[in-house]
């Protein structure tokens, strides 16, 4: 019996690196030009970040990806984004950055806010999915979250009106509905669900239903639904294959999106990115844990393959689609095969016996 099973393993790993290898029968056809290399300002950020901008560095130079990284430091305790580092992103249109640590309380603001507001990076998107060979509570899970990205609570927009009342400032914006069944449409993605706490925000959340409602009416072909987040939460751990593409305000889709990836296999997995109408940062997917532990740099052991699969995202959106494949796919096998994996995924390699992998793993 067990001859038997290994065997059929056996089979099913030749299966998929076939498939993996020889999958592409559509030609992309490019525009003259369009080979020529792109400099992307790179943010290695705090503690696990180093490790996981190196480990994309790394894999991009052995693809011999049409890339070029313009480095910057920039750490969570400093005041404010250096200029230079803002004026090469805002020349570039496109940025990788590890995670930034964010001081809690104090009136130390947020670099990572910082960036979205001075950018105007207002929709961010996170993609959990089941990635095959690694055991997960729940199948066939494959969400898009989509979330407001500069406004609402979480984007720091508060005061106090007087002493010990603090107000926090909400908005809603139909730009981020429009994105969300805009993204839907060109991504074949079937159903748009808004997440929302309107029986309570009656003004705020109220407004952003009537948003994406209005919205939906120009998309005749993708459902929409609507949830309560406090639901939605309960629907995500039990069901969470129900869901499609979700649309949040700012809070609740910072709390959905670290939801659902840990359902989907944990924060080390998830790719995403912030986008807005002129620029685009590239970053593991869910924050929690983007930083990562003292012991995990230490060891130098943090998983790279949320910001390899986010690389590869980014590689899509600078129109160099058969690299982010490449990669999408090396990094897939590997995860597949199951001997090199990182603590969080219950293994012990450490990030450059991942990267190496990936690496022998490139068609």
């Amino acid at each position: 019996m067990a001859t038997r099973r290994s065997t059929n393993l056996l089979k099913h790993l030749i299966s998929t690196r076939h498939h993996l290898t020889h999958h592409r029968t559509v030609t992309y056809m490019p525009r003259p030009g369009d080979g020529t290399p792109r400099t992307v300002t790179l943010i290695p950020g705090d503690g696990i970040g180093p490790l996981v901008t190196g480990a994309v560095e790394q894999v991009m130079e052995a693809m011999h990806a049409p890339v070029l990284f313009e480095k910057f430091e920039v750490h969570g305790n400093m005041k404010a984004i250096p200029s230079e580092v803002m004026e090469s992103i805002k020349k570039n249109k496109v940025c990788l950055k590890g995670g930034l640590a964010t001081p809690m309380g104090g009136g130390v603001s947020s670099l990572n806010l910082q960036l979205r507001k001075e950018l105007d990076l207002y929709a961010s998107l996170v993609n959990c999915f089941n990635l095959e060979g690694l055991t997960t509570r729940h199948d066939n899970v494959d969400i898009v979250v989509i979330r407001e990205n500069t406004e609402g609570e979480y984007a720091g927009l508060e005061h106090e009106v007087v002493p010990g009342v603090v107000e926090s400032l909400k908005f809603c914006s139909e730009r981020i509905a429009k994105y969300a069944f805009e993204y839907a449409y060109l991504n074949n993605r079937k159903k748009v669900t808004a997440v929302h706490k309107a029986n309570i925000m009656k003004l705020a959340d109220g407004l952003f239903l009537e948003s994406c409602r209005e919205v939906a009416t120009k998309y005749p072909g993708i459902k929409y639904n609507e949830i309560i987040v406090d639901n939605c939460c309960m629907q995500l751990v039990s069901k969470p294959e129900q869901f499609d593409v979700m649309v949040t305000p700012n809070l609740y889709g910072n709390l959905v999106a670290n939801t659902a990836a840990g359902i989907a296999g944990g924060t080390g997995v998830m790719p995403g990115g912030n986008v807005g109408a002129d620029h685009a940062v590239f970053e593991q997917g869910a924050s929690a844990g983007n930083v990562g532990k003292e012991k995990v740099v230490q060891e130098k052991k943090a998983n790279p393959v949320a910001l390899l699969l986010s690389s590869a995202m980014m590689l899509r959106h600078l129109q160099f689609p058969v690299f982010a494949e490449r990669l999408e796919s090396a990094v897939k096998r590997v995860i597949l095969e199951g001997k090199y994996r990182t603590k969080d995924l219950g293994g012990t390699s450490t990030t450059q016996e991942v990267v190496d992998a990936v690496i022998d793993a490139l068609q």
